[in-house]
């Protein structure tokens, strides 16, 4: 086995030779998308050309196997490649050149990548993607492109060919920027017939593409030419200084990690607010040793400014990042609110300008101005996306620039992409059409909603509902463990997320959870920081957490039992809207809240004192919380009948306990499933529907309100109980 130090060699060749040709494709890009100092999330593509049988003729044919578009190596199986006659690829060529005689080359670019589908191999439904000609037009039968960092830190730098000779001795070629697609891949053909011994190009701020008849020696040849430039490059990093000198030593000094995350936790709703002016963002916070290395740097101002010079990076972090020079050591919390908005007032009209001064005729709208990445000196960085995925691919491709500009100033001098190039690659139009043909967003996408109760029951039905429509999920709950359970449900079913791990204090996917007790305005406050950590802020709140607690057979209850009655169900709704509301006015984004009461609220029970008194308490107190939140938050209640099925509310001795009450007939060994459904349809009986009522039903309800379906619907309690007729309104 090879020995390399910066990546990491892992082919089986066992492994490998019990999969068919397409199959070692995939086994390929699945080992070379699995390091990230190979290449990035959703970046690079590989191909083999393959001889199999034409489905109409029978005859062999060359058929190229290519990443079709908007996959990802790592993740990628067979139906993520494209299949294409490889005769018919090199057919286009007189076509192109037809049409690009006119002189109007990015039409006839653009012309080319909807006739590929005239070349598509056995019906093979996969877009191709604009990188085809690339892999078509190489002689190699296996190619690989990759996005490394260590490669693209050469790629960016000034002097990047003289480099490419100096570094690879001849045995890799050089071909400067261009936009991927026809005319690249014409040029990297002509490359490898005037040099027919080189296996590799360097491509010009961009990233390398490197070719083998043997798609394992083409494997190892990949590894072999990121290993060879990321030792030149430590040698380098090394001969300066290393990490005492890199970026020009610290400005300054990280917070401690106590103080950085306080800060953080109260910037963020606000700045959340700010970026989100058009669409709502997720966020991702990261400050380890490395990024924090880099925005306390002497250089950060300067690097930072110039943007990212890889295009597959400028399309997630924009352009370039909002650095704000704030002294963490020296200015406060207001100072940084100033600075920051200040800064994203200059960076939205630098954005503007940017559009204005490179737009062509025909470009598409100029999208959103505000900034998906934003570094604040001893705090991190801080990426916003549409989803906790897209924020975590943002501070991928950030760290990925961060580590190419390292790279390039130990080398050389970092240069990025020239503002008309990387506008034409932001605003292509194949871009757009590929942003236009994505579906359209769920209900509830970019929405933070927090689910207090979560752990079981109405809470935890809630938080499955919701994240179906597209919410990212707080799952609260006094029991931690019972939390955890639910976003650790939800997460498994939709997935966390692609992205880079480990990123700082906001590691979690569509759903994360923590425990909180409402009791207790400390527990809350605490709770709402971590989600700010975590996401940016939040949207909605649900408040499902409840407790019953019966009078005993003489019809006392004790007053520690009421009090407790009381907290929970009454005074914890109010000290969470009260501490919610906080950082709803803060964050300046509309929001609602909806609370738990009952059907007792309004029919008086033998039994059931405390319960029935505190839920009366608690219909009055959505009116109150309703007047006190306005204009921002709607508020709102969902007032459930008796839930007995998949109730936290009903363990099995209160159901017994019930069943002999009303004089329901059952056996003491009879299983708790026979003796809930039993009770539940006893309660079912007294409703004018006759059905049970379940978790499900009512986490329609609070569904209902965190939506805009009643966007002019507050301080109104919703009752899901059957059609009790005992609570109609008199």
């Amino acid at each position: 086995m090879p020995d390399f130090k910066h990546v990491n060699y892992s082919w089986d060749e066992e492994h490998a030779a019990k999969l068919d040709a397409v199959e070692r494709l995939v086994y390929r890009s699945n080992l070379l998308g699995g390091d990230q100092r190979v290449t990035n999330t959703g970046g690079g593509n590989t191909s083999s050309k393959l001889t199999e049988a034409d489905p109409l003729t029978g005859e062999e044919v060359e058929v190229l196997w290519v990443k079709g578009s908007g996959g990802d190596l790592r993740t990628a199986k067979r139906e993520n490649f494209s299949s294409l006659y490889q005769e018919k690829l090199i057919a286009l060529q007189g076509v192109y050149a037809a049409r690009a005689e006119t002189g109007l080359k990015s039409p006839a670019e653009d012309e080319m990548v909807g006739m590929y589908t005239h070349t598509t191999f056995n019906l093979n439904p996969r877009a191709s993607s604009i990188d085809t000609p690339l892999h078509s037009f190489l002689p190699g039968k296996h190619v690989d492109h990759m996005h490394p960092n260590a490669i693209i830190a050469i790629a960016a730098s000034k002097r990047c060919e003289a480099l490419t000779q100096e570094i690879f001795g001849g045995e890799m070629a050089y071909v400067p920027w261009m936009r991927p697609g026809f005319e690249l891949g014409l040029a990297m053909q002509e490359i490898a017939k005037l040099h027919p011994g080189v296996q590799a190009i360097m491509m010009g701020q961009h990233g390398f593409i490197s070719w083998d008849d043997d798609d394992q020696v083409c494997y190892r040849k990949t590894l072999e030419w990121i290993e060879k430039a990321a030792a030149y490059i430590e040698d380098k990093y090394q001969a300066k200084g290393g990490d005492a000198t890199v970026f020009g030593g610290s400005k300054y000094q990280t917070l401690p990690e106590t103080e950085r995350h306080a800060i953080l936790s109260a910037v963020l709703p606000w700045l959340r607010g700010q970026v989100s002016q058009q669409k709502r963002f997720i966020g991702t916070v990261q400050d380890d040793e490395k990024i924090l290395r880099f925005v306390n740097s002497q250089d950060a101002p300067r690097l930072s400014e110039l943007g990212t010079s890889c295009p597959d990076h400028f399309l997630r972090t924009k352009i370039k990042p909002l650095y704000v020079d704030w002294n963490p050591q020296a200015e406060d919390l207001a100072s940084l609110k100033a600075k920051l908005a200040t800064g994203l007032e200059q960076y939205r009209a630098d954005y503007a300008d940017y559009y204005h001064s490179c737009k062509h005729h025909n470009s598409p709208a100029m999208r959103d101005p505000n900034p998906t990445v934003v570094l604040i000196p001893g705090l991190g960085m801080i990426a916003w996306g549409k989803d906790k995925s897209e924020s975590r691919v943002t501070a991928e491709f950030y760290n990925c620039a961060v580590e190419v500009m390292r790279g390039a100033e130990a080398i050389d001098e970092y240069i990025s992409l020239p503002q008309q190039e990387a506008f034409d690659i932001e605003y292509w139009l194949l871009e757009e059409a590929k942003l236009q043909r994505m579906p359209a967003e769920k209900e509830l996408a970019r929405q933070v909603v927090v689910v207090i109760g979560a752990g079981s029951g109405i809470g935890k039905e809630t938080a499955h509902r919701l994240v179906k429509d597209g919410a990212h999920l707080v799952c609260v709950d006094l029991n931690a463990e019972a939390a955890q359970a639910t976003a650790s449900e939800i997460s498994q079913r939709y997935g966390v997320g692609i992205g880079v791990a480990g990123t700082g204090v906001s590691n979690c996917g569509p759903a994360t959870s923590f425990a909180a007790n409402i009791t207790d305005r400390a527990s809350i406050r605490a709770m709402l920081d971590q989600v700010a950590l975590a996401y940016g802020g939040f949207d909605h709140i649900c408040v499902t957490a409840g407790i019953f607690v019966p009078s005993d057979t003489t019809g006392h209850i004790p007053d520690e039992k009421w009090a407790l009655t009381f907290a929970i169900n009454v005074t914890g709704s109010y000290l969470v809207g009260d501490e919610a509301g906080k950082t709803w006015r803060d964050q300046g984004l509309r929001g609602n809240l909806v609370l738990t009461t009952s059907a007792n609220a309004a029919v008086a029970k033998k039994g059931s004192l405390a319960y029935d008194t505190s839920k009366a308490a608690a219909n009055h107190l959505v009116r109150e919380l309703a007047m006190e939140l306005s204009p921002l938050v709607r508020v709102n209640g969902v007032a459930p009948a008796t839930v007995v099925q998949g109730s936290a509310m009903f363990p099995r001795d209160r159901v017994i306990g019930s069943l002999a009450k009303y004089g329901i007939p059952y056996q003491d060994d009879e299983a708790t499933e026979s003796l809930v459904s039993k009770l539940a349809q006893f309660y079912a009986d007294r409703t004018l529907t006759k059905n049970p009522i379940t978790p499900a039903d009512q986490a329609e309800a609070y569904f209902l309100l965190v939506t805009e379906r009643l966007s002019k619907t507050t301080g109104q309690v919703i009752t899901v109980d059957g059609g009790l007729h005992e609570a109609f309104l008199r």
